[in-house]
């Protein structure tokens, strides 16, 4: 009885150190064997600073610490903030001992020594500007133990990523031993990766597939997101620039995720054999790419959320969608569904790792490295399969095809008899309908003759109408002069008759009074009067002659008769007789006003230019009569200006009534006219088009209604068509 009594007590006294033990202290690291690497983990006491109220000076006082029930520690949510505390004895007889932990995405890790206070012996982290070893994607330090002796740890782990916390202490022999087999793994695993992408890279530029891209996208995404978590990129490419190191992670699993995404749609034609997996499958897309936003947004801990619950349902709709489409036939997609499954193993022991279900070794380490390579060689051979498969469907498609050529043939022959004669029948039809259409056309062809005569003898009309009244003005000023002049010539001519008969008067009696009746005379018709009369006379007949010549060189320079080759003028010469030859037709409250400050000389059809502007010009008149509401005065700016010193730009401008948009589109078309009925043929800017697209310019119309147009016309200083002459 008595010892019963003494078991119940014992069994209680277990049982109730069982529950205080994770309020006592983790057993200490003996260390004693130089060839192994002693796991760290169950012997850490662990305190979550989530609140940041500890630092080195108070930790030491802290009473929160409980021991680490994992033997590698994992810390899921972003913003790690925790302390770790371990104490070491070195039994070997080795003088000295190393922390080694492994690589992993974290931010900062701080080692503190105890002695009488925590003394930092060690500072890293990815980010930090100037990590303290710079050689390899792992943490390593010298604890500085002598043979025989213990001391105690303090471990401030800082990080915008989860942290799984796999520490080790060992000898250096045994650490780097530990490193060769990791780097061996990681050079593995990246080289086929490399491969893979490689390969498939090389097969995307011959067939221009669209699945072949997405695939690549989605190894490289994927073998980059890897290693990043890894800590790699952080060492050998973006060192320098540690903050980096907070998008890297997640921002490349997302990238992976949409692109794995993507090509799984693709691959698997889910919009074809399961559209209800196919849009949940893009949403699952779209939520990654929110994952990117969140991360760039600076919140990670959405973006990991992203990548914690989105991650698994993907794969497993991926897997259900793979294995509906091989159900229906597809046989390509069996290969997809192995090689996620290869994956999703990987990724189910790694976890069963991190929360200390599976043993922590180099296999559960390293299997997600193993499964993402294997469902990358996997989907890499679906992928030829698929194409293989299309390959054998084509030469099939083409094998019914050609079956159903020669079917098609003997059907050919059979009809060709009737084809033939049907083709002559056709013939003669189309013979027939040849001779009307060419009738047709030389009947058009005369038609347009007649139209453009029409539109000449119009412009011919108005201007031959401009310059007979021209004319008319100089010619009725001229007439109206020389009746004066005759009267003022005959008096002169009386008074000089009346000199010639003295010669024959010899009385000096009778000279003298006939010198008197001669100043009478000459007093009567007033010969100083006459003088200056007859000289204005002759004034004004000169400038009436002066200005019918001006008229005909105007017209002279306007038809440029003489110059219907390609000749080089001055282009204001053309502006100013055209100019001359209208001053008929512009009213008088209509003013014009030019500015030349373009040098003018160019290679060109002068006649055909000066049409060009006499049509315009003619235009222009035209609109600013047509405005319904009258102003005081109407303008027209003539402006001309060199361009790049090969070109001259021409601008006339009115204050017109405009054009809408339908008329600027059609303002160039044959027979397209605005005017009444018999006031225009709708040919004047046809032609003035065909024109300027001869002398390889250009015409560009600005107007809207009410406010005016202007044409902008723009000329080749030297003719390209006479590079070729």
């Amino acid at each position: 009885m008595q010892l019963i009594k003494i078991i119940r007590s014992c069994i209680l006294t277990l049982y109730v150190v069982f529950l205080l033990s994770p309020a006592l202290a983790a057993e200490p690291i003996l260390f004693s064997n130089p060839s192994r690497i002693v796991s760290v983990g169950k012997n850490l006491e662990i305190l979550e600073d989530k609140e940041g109220k500890y630092d080195e000076r108070t930790i030491m006082a802290a009473t929160g610490f409980h021991i680490s029930t994992n033997d590698v520690p994992l810390f899921p949510i972003p913003d790690v903030n925790v302390w770790l505390r371990f104490s070491v004895t070195n039994n070997s007889s080795l003088n000295a001992v190393y922390l080694f932990i492994e690589h992993f995405n974290v931010s900062k890790i701080t080692l503190y020594k105890a002695e009488s206070e925590l003394k930092p012996i060690y500072v890293d982290g990815n980010a930090l500007h100037h990590p303290a070893d710079n050689s390899l994607p792992a943490y390593i330090k010298n604890l500085s133990l002598a043979p025989g002796t213990s001391g105690i740890f303090y471990m401030h782990v800082e990080s915008v990523h989860p942290v799984v916390f796999s520490t080790y202490v060992g000898s250096q022999p045994a650490i780097q031993e530990e490193i060769k087999k990791q780097i061996f793994t990681v050079s593995v695993y990246v080289g086929i990766v490399a491969a893979v992408f490689l390969y498939n890279l090389f097969l995307f530029f011959p067939t221009r597939d669209r699945n072949y891209f997405l695939y690549i996208m989605y190894v490289f995404c994927l073998g980059f997101a890897q290693l990043t978590l890894a800590g790699y990129p952080f060492k050998f490419l973006w060192l320098s620039q540690p903050s980096l190191n907070y998008y890297a992670v997640p921002v490349t699993s997302c990238l992976a995720g949409v692109f794995g995404i993507l090509f799984s749609i693709q691959f698997l034609r889910t919009n074809f054999y399961t559209p209800v997996l196919h849009k949940i499958l893009i949403a699952t897309a779209a939520l990654y790419a929110l994952g990117i936003v969140f991360s760039l947004a600076h919140n990670n801990k959405l973006s990991y959320d992203v990548l914690d619950y989105n991650t698994p349902v993907v794969g497993i709709l991926s897997i259900i969608a793979a294995f509906i489409v091989t159900a229906k036939g597809y046989r390509p997609a069996l290969y997809y569904a192995i090689s996620w499954l290869f994956f999703l193993a990987g990724l189910i022991v790694f976890s069963l790792r991190n929360i200390d279900v599976l043993p922590s070794n180099s296999f559960t380490t390293y299997i997600l490295f193993m499964g993402s390579s294997i469902e990358a060689v996997l989907l890499s051979i679906a992928l030829a399969d698929k194409i293989n498969t299309l390959k054998k469907e084509k030469e099939q498609s083409q094998a019914e095809a050609l079956q159903k050529s020669r079917e098609n043939e003997q059907l050919v022959r059979e009809q060709n008899v009737m084809l033939e004669q049907k083709v002559v029948q056709r013939t003669q039809e189309i013979q027939e309908a040849n001779n009307q259409l060419s009738d047709a056309l030389n009947n058009l062809k005369d038609t347009q003759t007649q139209l453009v005569e029409a539109e000449k003898m119009a412009s011919l009309g108005q201007l031959t109408a401009g310059i007979a009244h021209e004319i008319n003005n100089p010619i009725n000023f001229v007439k109206s002069n020389i009746n004066p002049l005759r009267l003022d010539v005959k008096d002169l001519l009386d008074v000089l008759h009346e000199y010639s008969s003295l010669h024959s008067i010899q009385d000096g009696a009778i000279l003298r009074e006939k010198l008197s009746k001669i100043e009478s005379l000459k007093e009567d018709i007033d010969v100083e009067l006459i003088q200056k009369e007859i000289h204005n006379l002759i004034l004004g007949i000169e400038e009436g002659a002066e200005r019918t010549a001006e008229i005909v060189r105007g017209l002279r320079t306007f038809s440029r008769l003489d110059e219907a080759a390609l000749k080089t003028v001055n282009i204001h010469d053309g502006i100013v007789s055209t100019l001359v030859l209208l001053k008929n037709s512009i009213p008088y409250n209509i003013k014009v006003e030019k500015e030349f400050n373009a040098r003018g000389n160019i290679e060109c059809f002068p006649g055909k230019l000066n049409q060009v502007f006499m049509n315009i010009l003619t235009n222009a008149i035209h609109a600013i009569k047509a405005k319904q509401e009258k102003e005081e005065e109407g303008f027209i700016w003539i402006k001309t200006r060199d361009v790049n010193n090969d070109s001259t730009e021409i601008s006339i401008k009115d204050t017109g009534v405009g054009m809408t948009e339908e008329v600027k589109r059609r303002v160039y078309e044959p027979f397209f006219t605005t005017k009444e009925v018999g006031e225009g043929t709708g040919l004047g800017m046809a032609i003035a088009f065909k024109i300027i697209e001869k002398h390889a310019g250009k015409i560009e119309i600005v107007s809207s209604p009410c406010a005016g147009a202007e044409f902008i016309i723009t000329l080749p200083n030297h003719h390209p068509v006479s590079d070729h002459l």
